[in-house]
C-alpha cells in the first residue's frame, strides 16, 4: 500500500504540473486574443462571466460524481476535453477563424468542465497521503501549483513570439499528458451503493457546509475576498496601456503572484502553521487586499511585480489554511460534494470577479476598479472576524 500511494502521488504531482501549466497558458492566450480582437476591458470581463455561468449548473452535480466515480478517471476525462479545446483553437488560429464569439463559446465549455476537474482533484489528495501529513502536503501541492503558474504565463509569453498556434498546440499536448497520468492513479476506491441522483444527494454538500460555520466562513471568505480583490482580468489593460510592457510583460505580471506564493508555500511545506490559524488567515486576506490596492496605483513595472508577489504570498496562506480545514473537517464520503461547494465559491470569486473587474473598470477605469476592489477586500476581512467567530478564533488546523 505505501508503494501504491507513492506511485500514485508521483503521478498526481506530474499531472498537476502539466495541467496547471496548460491552463495558465490557455487563459493567457484567450485573454490576450480577446483583448487584441476587441480592445475592450468589458469583453475581458465577459470571458470570466462566461466561465462562471455554466459552473452554476454543473458544480453540484460534479461533486456528486466525485463521490461516486473514481476521482482520477473523472479528472482525466476533463483534461482530455480541454486538450480538444486547445487543438480546436490552434486550428482556428491557423485558418484565421478565431472570433470574439468563438472565444466566448469555448469559455462556456471550459466553465462547464472545470467544476468536475476541481471537485475530483480536491477530493483526491487526501486519499494519497496520511492525514497527519495533509497540511504539509497541501502546502507542497500549492508550491507545485505556483511553480506552474510561474512557468505557464512565462512560457506562454515566449511562445507568443513564435505564434499563438504553437501556444495552443503546446496546451493540447500538456493536457493529453496530464490526462494519461490521472487515469493511472490508484487508491482504495470502494464504489458506494448505487442510489438515484436526487436533489437531496446533490445538495448534501451545501447543507453540510451551511451547518458548519467554520467551513462556511472559510469558503465565503475566499468568495468575497477574491471577488472584490481580483485584478487578473485587467492585467492585459495594465500591460498594454498603463505599464506599456506588451504580451511578454503580461506573462510576467500573470506569474508574479505565483513567485510570492511559491516562497510562502515552500515555508509552509516545511513547517505548517501551528497556532492562531484563524487570526493569521484573516490577516493574510487583509494583506492581500492592501497589496492589490497598491498595485492599482503603481506606475512602475518592478514595483507592480513586487506588489503582485506580496498578494500571491498572502493568498497562499489563506489557501493552505482554508483547504486543510475543509479536508480535515469533512468525512471522505462527503469530500467530493463539499469540494464542489468550494469549487462553486472559487469559481464565483475568480470568474465572477473578472466580470466585476470589467464592469467596474467600465464605470471607474481600470485603476479605480483595482483600488476599490483591494480596499473592499480589507473590509471583508474585518467583517468576517466578527461574523464567523469559530473561524476567527480557531487555534490549530487539527
Amino acid at each position: 500500500m505505501p508503494l501504491l500511494r507513492h506511485a500514485s502521488l508521483t503521478r498526481f504531482l506530474i499531472a498537476r504540473v502539466g495541467s496547471i501549466t496548460a491552463q495558465q497558458m490557455l487563459m493567457l492566450a484567450i485573454s490576450w486574443h480577446m483583448y487584441d480582437l476587441t480592445s475592450s476591458a468589458w469583453y475581458l470581463g465577459l470571458v470570466g462571466l462566461f466561465q462562471f455561468i455554466p459552473g452554476l449548473a454543473t458544480t453540484l452535480v460534479a461533486g456528486h460524481c466525485a463521490d461516486r466515480m473514481h476521482r482520477g478517471q473523472l479528472v482525466a476525462i476533463c483534461l482530455a476535453a480541454q486538450a480538444a479545446i486547445g487543438a480546436l483553437l490552434a486550428v482556428s488560429s491557423m485558418t484565421h477563424a478565431v472570433t470574439r464569439d468563438l472565444l466566448l463559446g469555448l469559455s462556456l465549455v471550459l466553465g462547464a468542465i472545470r467544476p468536475f476537474q476541481m471537485s475530483g482533484q480536491q477530493a483526491l489528495l487526501p486519499m494519497l497521503v496520511a492525514q497527519s501529513l495533509l497540511a504539509r502536503s497541501m502546502a507542497f501541492s500549492t508550491v507545485v501549483q505556483q511553480v506552474c503558474v510561474i512557468a505557464g504565463p512565462a512560457l506562454g509569453g515566449l511562445l507568443f513570439a513564435t505564434g499563438v498556434n504553437a501556444l495552443y498546440f503546446t496546451c493540447a499536448a500538456l493536457f493529453c499528458m496530464s490526462a494519461a497520468m490521472y487515469a493511472l492513479i490508484r487508491y482504495d476506491h470502494v464504489a458506494p451503493p448505487r442510489e438515484p441522483v436526487t436533489a437531496e444527494t446533490v445538495l448534501a454538500g451545501l447543507r453540510f457546509v451551511w451547518s458548519h460555520p467554520l467551513l462556511l466562513g472559510g469558503i465565503s471568505l475566499d468568495l468575497f475576498g477574491v471577488l472584490f480583490g481580483g485584478a487578473t482580468a485587467l492585467l492585459p489593460v495594465y500591460a498594454k496601456e498603463i505599464l506599456h510592457v506588451g504580451p511578454q510583460g503580461l506573462g510576467l505580471l500573470r506569474c508574479a503572484p505565483a513567485v510570492g506564493a511559491l516562497c510562502v508555500g515552500l515555508m509552509l511545506s516545511r513547517r505548517a502553521i501551528g497556532s492562531g490559524v484563524g487570526r493569521k488567515l484573516l490577516i493574510a486576506v487583509a494583506v492581500y487586499g492592501a497589496a492589490i490596492a497598491a498595485f492599482g496605483l503603481s506606475r512602475s513595472f518592478p514595483v507592480s511585480l513586487l506588489l503582485l508577489a506580496i498578494s500571491g504570498g498572502a493568498d497562499t496562506i489563506s489557501v493552505v489554511v482554508r483547504q486543510t480545514l475543509i479536508q480535515l473537517e469533512t468525512p471522505d464520503r462527503m469530500r467530493g460534494r463539499v469540494a464542489a461547494v468550494n469549487t462553486l465559491f472559487i469559481g464565483a470569486s475568480n470568474q465572477l470577479g473578472e466580470f466585476e473587474s470589467g464592469l467596474t473598470a467600465r464605470a471607474f477605469g481600470a485603476v479605480g476598479s483595482v483600488v476599490l476592489g483591494g480596499c473592499a477586500t480589507i473590509l471583508v476581512s474585518a467583517a468576517w472576524s466578527q461574523l464567523f467567530k469559530p473561524l476567527a478564533t480557531r487555534e490549530t488546523l487539527h
